[in-house]
């Protein structure tokens, strides 16, 4: 099994943690890198090969990772020399990614199985699939329907539940077809193309732990809970 990792981004909402330091390798705990922990968590996921799409101070990322042989697997570079978005640096490798395979974030702390996610997408053929976790957020005011110049509705602090992208996906390669290497993609983009095509993405619920440490909140978080989570975080690896 194959993942890409994405790794280029500046991490710009983490500042000044990530000035010096590439945000995957922002610390989590007293011992490890987030990105590490990824790795760990894909090699004890029967993951035997990895591309790390780096960008910002990629550099250090090279040193830090190597060739992955310390975490049994091997491992390979794409170089974003310019900005290309979520999907834009697949484009740049098409031609050596595997008919499936597993794209994630590199600031991601979760209990997902990452291999689960891979074998449900090759067993439903979906273009793409998304790792989807429930949110919910309470709004603070009384919110008003209205019509032309007529309340016709009226809630009182209601709370909204939404699933949103946990930064993880099943991809088959034939997906990238339609987009031209060395232009930026979005996974909006793709998403949208496939849903006006009428060939929509499929969606893997969980609802275990997950944490996007790009967010200030939830990287102070994860520090936090760190320790007490880390056999389970890190199980076999």
């Amino acid at each position: 099994m194959h993942a890409v990792i994405l790794a280029g981004g500046k991490g710009v909402r983490l500042r000044p943690y990530t000035t010096a330091l590439p945000k995957p390798l922002v610390p989590i705990g007293d011992q490890h890198a987030i990105l590490e922990i990824v790795l760990r968590q894909l090699a004890a996921s029967g993951f035997t090969s990895c591309t790390l799409a780096i960008g910002h101070l990629g550099q250090i990322i090279r040193a830090y990772v190597g060739d992955g042989s310390q975490w049994g697997l091997a491992i390979d570079y794409t170089i974003e020399d310019s900005p290309l978005g979520t999907m834009g640096p697949l484009l740049t490798m098409r031609d050596r990614l595997p008919e499936s395979l597993l794209v994630m974030n590199g600031d991601i702390l979760t209990d997902l199985d990452f291999s689960d996610v891979l074998a449900r997408h090759r067993t439903v053929g979906a273009p793409l699939t998304i790792a989807t976790y429930a949110r919910q957020v309470r709004i603070d005011f009384g919110v008003l329907t209205t019509d032309a110049d007529r309340v016709v509705g009226f809630t009182e602090k209601p709370s909204l539940d939404y699933r949103v992208s946990m930064g993880v996906y099943g991809l088959s390669r034939s997906t990238l077809d339609a987009y031209t290497p060395g232009l930026p993609l979005g996974f909006d983009e793709v998403v949208l193309d496939l849903l006006k095509a009428q060939d929509p993405p499929h969606v893997y619920e969980f609802d275990g732990y997950w944490l996007d440490i790009g967010r200030p909140d939830d990287y102070d978080r994860a520090n936090a809970e760190f320790t007490s989570r880390k056999s389970h975080l890190l199980k076999g690896a």
